[in-house]
């Protein structure tokens, strides 16, 4: 079952749900990918119809936020719970390692995310690094081909939103993957170039906080937070 918050369909899942529920489509042999709104990018599909439609079409969409959990609330329409990206992607690599899959890992600077595949490799045995590229390509036909030549059982997509959302939708049936999903900077924390905050700020859920301190250059993409709870609050109040 999907939620509507403001526009982009949620499914209502707990993250092993999530995880399980990739695993069916990995095994399928249908063609999907997943994407991770967070209430910035929510925002973004309320803007920009196209990128609202690419999001709604995802064969998953987990909410990475906090925020998208509580505006679910406010509207009567409770998710289950928050499934962060970079969570559900390792919890994801996890299970894939217990039967040998592969993962292809795209994004990031150069190097990075065949620093990240060499950890997960460690951390994970049995799961197959496939191939790894960097996110400054220019050329994607190139990296289509390099993907393809490998043929991975998942494609991790790491280019920030909304950009990778929309790579991933506009190259879905030229890639030999079955699945792939959105993680915006997640090498960078599997490649510890980036850390995650301590457990106690996330379960205090203010990971938000404390990125914010960590580069206060994102003020002004956290500015929309108050924007998006508002416009939640004033449907809530029209009854739509």
């Amino acid at each position: 079952m999907r939620l509507d918050v403001l526009g982009v369909k949620f499914d209502s899942l707990t993250m092993q749900q999530a995880v399980s529920h990739a695993c069916e489509i990995m095994d399928s042999g249908e063609k999907a990918y997943i994407v991770t709104p967070n209430p910035e990018i929510v925002w973004m599909c309320r803007k920009d119809e196209n990128l609202r439609r690419i999001v709604n079409a995802a064969g998953l969409v987990l909410p990475d936020g906090i925020g998208v959990i509580i505006a679910a609330r406010i509207l009567k329409t409770p998710i289950r719970e928050k499934v962060t990206g970079v969570e559900f992607a390792e919890l994801l690599f996890a299970k894939m390692a217990e039967s040998g899959k592969s993962i292809y890992l795209l994004g990031a600077k150069p190097g990075v995310a065949e620093e990240a595949g060499r950890r997960l490799a460690e951390k994970y045995p049995g799961l197959v690094i496939s191939g790894t590229s960097d996110g400054y390509f220019k050329d994607d036909a190139a990296i289509i081909e390099k993907i393809n030549a490998v043929s991975p059982d998942f494609l991790a997509v790491c280019l920030g939103a909304p950009k990778q959302e929309f790579w991933m939708a506009e190259n879905l049936d030229k890639l030999d993957v079955n699945l792939m999903g959105g993680f915006g900077g997640s090498l960078d924390i599997y490649a510890g170039v980036t850390n995650r905050p301590p457990r106690w700020i996330q379960r205090l859920q203010l990971e938000w906080l404390y990125r914010l301190i960590k580069q206060p250059r994102r003020i002004v993409r956290m500015i929309k937070l108050p924007l998006f709870l508002f416009c939640v609050i004033w449907r809530r109040m029209r009854g739509k």
